[in-house]
């Protein structure tokens, strides 16, 4: 009885850490998706073929956003996108990317009367803008953007 009580333990902790490890998709395996949904608290809508990627949308019925996540050939999240009534946690969304995007967004100078913002970094590019119940934005990793894909079909 002891031993089936620490082995029950032992794989609670392993399951948990497991998943806190990493909560985001973008560079990461399309396997993460469905952890994306949970963490953004949305639900899984249809999954969308292209000729060199897939797009998995995630709707979150608590923030009215709708999360676009772009799949290349060899199963990696290349980018993310986003609208809605609120920008998603981009914690979440950006996962090993997001201190880069933090360092990089806190050396971008603000500019009066623009609502939209660009931040670039070596690996990658976030980009957000809208007014207000309408915000968009996008993540992408240029490096893996499928060869013949135009950033205008990451929307």
């Amino acid at each position: 009885m002891l031993r089936l009580c620490l082995i029950s333990l032992c794989m609670a902790v392993v399951i948990s850490c497991r998943y806190d490890l990493a909560e985001a998709t973008l560079g990461e395996a399309a396997q993460t998706i469905a952890r994306d949904s949970k963490e953004l608290s949305g639900a899984l809508l249809k999954s969308t073929n292209r000729a060199s990627y897939r797009v998995q949308s995630i709707a979150s019925g608590t923030t009215a956003t709708t999360v676009r996540e772009y799949v290349n050939p060899s199963g990696v999240v290349f980018a993310v996108a986003w609208n809605g009534l609120v920008h998603p946690d981009l914690h979440v969304l950006l996962g090993n990317y997001h201190d880069d995007y933090r360092k990089a967004l806190s050396g971008t100078p603000r500019r009066q009367g623009r609502r939209g913002l660009k931040v670039m970094t070596r690996r990658m590019v976030v980009e957000t803008w809208g007014h207000m119940r309408n915000l968009q934005g996008r993540a992408y990793l240029p490096e893996l953007l499928p060869e013949g894909v135009s950033l205008d079909e990451i929307r």
